[in-house]
């Protein structure tokens, strides 16, 4: 997915990002509808993630930019972008590469509340 420029900066425009200058971004299996995780991005990483279709996010605790998979192969693939009503939160539909948690599980989503205990109910993939 490539979109023109104009375009893009329209959209960057039209968002409201909080005051660090970021917005949520939720990345979800385009396939399945899976919630996958929830990262932040700012202007750069939307505008690249739009430009290119490899999605891209702001690293809160490296602040650098962080383009998913530049390391593991994990990467996310932009199917489609999608923002909320009031223009501050991202729904990113995304065709995933491997698992989308750096615990190497299939989604950051793992733990859960069952019957008044916390649980794991996703184990890591192995790394073939």
């Amino acid at each position: 997915m490539t979109v023109k420029s104009d375009v893009i900066e329209n959209i960057i425009s039209s968002l409201n990002f909080n005051e660090q200058g970021l917005i949520p971004a939720i990345a979800q299996n385009s396939e399945t509808g899976e919630v996958l995780m929830l990262a932040y991005m700012n202007a750069d990483a939307i505008r690249e993630t739009l430009q290119n279709g490899h999605v891209c996010y702001w690293s809160r605790s490296r602040k650098t930019l962080w383009r998913k998979g530049e390391t593991s192969g994990n990467e996310q693939h932009l199917v489609e972008f999608r923002y909320d009503c009031d223009k501050d939160t991202l729904l990113l539909k995304v065709s995933q590469n491997g698992p989308a948690c750096h615990t190497l599980r299939k989604h950051c989503f793992f733990y859960a509340l069952r019957d008044g205990q916390i649980i794991e109910i996703l184990e890591p993939e192995s790394a073939d």
